[in-house]
């Protein structure tokens, strides 16, 4: 997975406001006689820069100090590429497609997400991707342990199946009563339970696919499926059904799937990859479905990974200040799973 999560350290409309109303000539700078660097005069009071700083450390620093972090950590790492790319505008695209037009949409992320413009916000949702991928290589190497591994081998783990299978759908859709569905999908479990009876008396796979399939597009060849795994593009109780069989076998029950009731008929099946050849892939859907269950496993990697990488705070306030960010949002992401 390494699919779409909650935005971190997003940065707040406010500080945006507030460091945006700083004029500063960037090539004349004025200085005290103790040498402090002037910010801004008004009238005969004169801001300095350490007083700028000490106010944005205190109230409104920790965002964009996180997010500066952050890139630091990741932009060499994962360099950003046409995958990348190709998400990001994927994403806009579909946050596009809640607005009429782009002059609301651009002001829903400036409102929503503190950014000036579409710029700011792809790399915003940039620091995001990157994010998302360290956690997900940190979970995977650091989190996800060598017995996990081989329990889901030996387990989970199994060689392509070559199948066939007849599909019933109950045609039942969104607009029906409850009632109304409930009667679909009884008339279509009933019809799946009949074909089985038909199995049952020796009656040709092969010819009652063809004769009752709702899936056309194997219907024609007897309801051949060919070669699948559990990494294909099947639920898991098909997968499961499929495998528990004995090659030549059919399933004595209909399987329930999003697509109706199944009857399955295994045909063949390839003896299992070795380990070493499927580790890979295995670590990445153990360190996935941790992340899916663990609502602050992926807040948790992020600030193992800064610690691991020697981030310190020279300056005690901001460390404070640190230190008192994460505790609150550990503890809304803690509030929020169990709510």
């Amino acid at each position: 997975m390494k699919n779409t999560k909650v935005l971190y350290g997003i940065i707040t409309v406010l500080t945006i406001a507030l460091i945006t109303s700083i004029v500063i000539n960037y090539n004349q700078t004025t200085k005290l006689k103790n040498g402090k660097e002037i910010a801004v005069k008004v009238g005969k009071t004169k801001i300095t820069a350490d007083d700028l700083y000490n106010d944005l450390k205190e109230k409104y620093a920790m965002n964009i100090l996180i997010d500066k972090i952050d890139r630091t950590l990741f932009d060499s790492k994962y360099k950003t590429d046409d995958k990348e790319k190709k998400a990001i505008e994927n994403q806009i695209s579909g946050i596009k497609a809640n607005y009429n037009d782009d002059a609301t949409y651009l002001q829903a992320i400036q409102s929503y997400y503190g950014v000036a413009n579409e710029e700011e916000f792809k790399k915003l949702l940039s620091l995001e991707y990157k994010r998302n991928l360290a956690v997900q290589d940190y979970v995977e190497e650091k989190i996800v342990t060598e017995e996990e591994i081989k329990d889901y081998y030996d387990t989970k783990t199994i060689g392509d199946i070559k199948a066939s299978h007849i599909l019933i759908k109950s045609n039942a859709s969104d607009d029906d009563s409850q009632e109304e569905k409930s009667k679909k999908e009884e008339k279509a479990k009933k019809e799946a339970e009949d074909i089985i009876a038909k199995l049952n008396k020796g009656e040709d796979f092969k010819k009652l696919a063809k004769k009752y399939s709702d899936d056309k597009g194997t219907a024609d060849n007897g309801g051949d499926l060919g070669y699948f795994n559990s990494d294909d593009n099947y639920e898991e109780n098909f997968v499961n059904a499929a495998a528990t069989l004995e090659i030549g076998k059919y399933t004595t029950e209909p399987i329930k799937t999003e697509y109706g009731y199944e009857i399955i008929l295994k045909v063949a099946e390839k003896n299992k990859p070795k380990l070493a050849k499927v580790k890979d892939s295995i670590k990445e859907t153990l360190a996935t479905e941790k992340l899916s269950t663990s609502a602050s496993l992926y807040y948790d990697s992020l600030i193992q990974i800064r610690e691991d990488e020697k981030v310190e705070f020279k300056d005690n306030i901001i460390k404070r200040k640190y230190n008192e960010y994460l505790d609150r949002l550990l503890a809304n992401v803690s509030k929020n799973a169990n709510s």
